[in-house]
């Protein structure tokens, strides 16, 4: 029986060994190269990079020969990059795409296959929906091509390509890299031994800033964390901010294309608040105007912002896929969403954790503020928002019980307040009289059930959450 592979809210991720076998890799790889040919842009080339993962290198390879032996032109990655890295080559090298084999945030077990189109985003579900077409008839016929790496390279059809000098030069452009350097910052850094390694440090360093960065050696087997830059998995950063003194502290994932900060008491800034500074940063600091595109996950903070500075806000369901398409569509000055992923205008429409990074250094330094002075401010603004998010993994088995149950609730209380609408636009959310939102969703890319909430206080969070479990049964 051949697997089911699909893609979700970005790319197709699978367990090393079990599903995620060089068969696998090679038939998408295959499905791709369809793809690009169907379209007739093949002749503009495909990136393939690639993570600090298990073997991803030789995903890598695998790919690369699949799509040059369909004649080609493949830019294979000469080391692990991040995904907002090898998003950017799109751009620089005119390609049809790029493949990435990485697993992002997920355990170490794991690993994926993303694909990025031309416009060097998240592929929307037309895209993928196509693909999958594409893939499970390869599968299907059971036949691949392959050229080997040497003979690609002999024959033109495999070039090895860095795409780190281009990226950098693009960066300085958009961030005033001079001015992080010279203000004299203690920053903690933590790449969460992700292809982020060396990019925060190599950007900030070289004058009276100072970079501390931990968890910089490749490690496949993210030792003692899973490389989500969340509260849980971020102890020891904040060992190293309290030890160091340091102003603040970054962590990106293992593909880093999303941010997870800590204040400079070693306190979590959730991903909601991360939003709600950005979009200031950008339209205060900065004096920029234009669309703020959120998934339906994150802050009602920016809906604010958005009446503040007179600027719309456009929401949509959670991933990339659809918060990237639509920031082409409006322009917009900056996407978001919960998991801690920022595109912005003027650079590609996806996430990246390292320019997250370098904007909230940058309005810590124009601003003159320490991290938690920044999120008084931000509320001084817009009122007090507190959020959470709670996990819950299961066996895959219960899926379809479990997404039953979901669709089954029409509660008209939760927590002593009137629920005053319900929204299935991606997973079910219920607004509540007060303000306050409760979220319960199916994880598009593993068996995990997530719930959310933001409300005023933290108190009203917790009970919010505790209320979303029992509705869930879980």
């Amino acid at each position: 029986m051949q697997p089911t592979i699909k893609f979700g809210t970005d790319g197709w991720r699978g367990i090393i060994a079990e599903d995620f076998t060089f068969d696998n890799v090679r038939a998408c790889a295959q499905g791709v190269a369809n793809y690009l040919l169907g379209r007739g842009i093949a002749s503009q080339g495909l990136l393939v990079g690639y993570d600090t993962r298990f073997a991803s290198e030789d995903f890598a390879a695998a790919v690369a020969e699949v799509v040059a032996a369909n004649g080609i032109k493949v830019y294979l990655n000469s080391e692990p990059a991040p995904t907002p890295v090898i998003s950017y080559a799109i751009v620089v090298k005119k390609a049809a795409g790029a493949v990435i084999i990485t697993a992002s945030h997920n355990p170490a077990r794991w690993n994926g296959f993303k694909y990025k189109p031309e416009y060097a985003g998240s592929a929307s579900p037309e895209v993928t929906a196509e693909l999958e077409r594409h893939i499970h008839q390869v599968l299907k016929e059971e036949e691949t091509k392959r050229l080997p790496l040497n003979e690609g390279r002999a024959q033109g059809l495999v070039e090895y390509y860095d795409p780190k000098p281009a990226y950098l030069n693009h960066i300085a452009e958009l961030v005033d890299l001079e001015r992080i350097r010279k203000a004299g910052l203690k920053v903690a850094v933590d790449p969460m031994h992700g292809s982020g390694a060396g990019y925060l440090k190599e950007l900030l360093s070289g004058d009276r800033t100072k970079v501390i960065e931990i968890n910089a050696e490749r490690n496949p087997l993210f030792p003692g964390i899973q490389p989500e830059p969340i509260a849980q998995n971020l102890t020891k950063l904040a060992d190293i901010i309290l030890e160091n003194k340091a102003d603040i502290g970054l962590a990106t994932d293992g593909d880093a294309d999303r941010i997870g900060p800590l204040d400079e008491k070693g306190l979590f800034i959730t991903p909601l608040q991360v939003f709600g500074l950005l979009a200031l940063y950008l339209l205060e600091v900065r004096g920029e105007r234009g669309t703020i595109v959120k998934s339906i996950t994150t802050t009602n903070m920016v809906y604010r912002l958005g009446e503040l500075f007179s600027v719309r806000v456009c929401e949509m369901p959670v991933g990339f896929k659809y918060i990237g398409p639509q920031m082409i569509t409006e322009n917009a000055l900056i996407g978001g969403e919960e998991s801690g992923g920022f595109g912005f205008r003027g650079h590609i429409p996806e996430r990246d954790g390292i320019l997250s990074g370098l904007y909230l250094l940058d309005l810590m330094v124009r601003t003159k503020k320490k991290p938690s002075k920044l999120i008084k401010y931000l509320y001084d603004k817009v009122g007090p928002h507190h959020y959470a998010r709670t996990d819950f993994h299961f066996p895959e088995a219960k899926r379809e019980e479990i997404a039953r149950r979901l669709s089954q609730l029409k509660p008209e209380q939760i927590d002593n307040t009137a629920v005053t609408g319900i929204d299935t636009t991606d997973g079910f959310r219920f607004r509540l009289g007060d303000g306050s939102w409760l979220l319960i969703r199916l994880s598009g890319t593993e068996p995990l059930l997530r719930i959310y909430s933001e409300s005023d206080s933290m108190e009203h969070v917790e009970r919010l959450l505790q209320a979303g479990r029992l509705l869930a049964g879980i």
